[in-house]
């Protein structure tokens, strides 16, 4: 039976969870995953965990944080003053909100604490810190 390696286009389902068993991301109700592996079109430790896999085989694959989005970083937790929020904006805890780089790119954060002056905004990615758990199956090498 052929195995997955680098360069293979695979499609995978896959059910992630995070230590705590919370899901954060599930193809089992959609169609399944589609990458090129070795492409970088996924996290190196999914990359890592798919290989060698045959067609209806079914693992689950446990990815730390440094394999997965790396480590959360301080720098991208900033307080921003609650006085350049648009008025009819209420933030609360939990929003997410788009903001622009000094370059002009737009990147999400999420309103992680408000008081009255500021509100604190994360830019990290919501998974960033966080090992990760995949079940996955094998549904075809094409």
């Amino acid at each position: 039976m052929q195995q997955v390696k680098s360069g293979d286009k695979i499609k995978i389902h896959y059910h992630g969870t995070l230590s705590d068993s919370t899901v954060f991301d599930s193809s089992l109700q959609r169609e399944p995953l589609e990458f090129e592996v070795g492409s970088g079109m996924v996290i190196p430790g999914f990359d890592i965990g798919v290989m060698n896999m045959v067609v209806g085989d079914k693992k689950t694959i446990h990815i730390p944080f440094m394999e997965a989005y790396g480590p959360s970083a301080p720098e991208m937790i900033m307080d921003f003053p609650r006085s350049q929020f648009p008025q009819d904006l209420q933030p609360e805890v939990g929003m997410q909100l788009q903001m622009n780089s000094q370059e002009g790119q737009q990147f999400p954060v999420v309103i992680v604490d408000v008081s009255e002056e500021f509100v604190k905004l994360d830019g990290n990615h919501p998974l960033a810190g966080k090992d990760l758990t995949f079940d996955l199956e094998l549904v075809e090498i094409l």
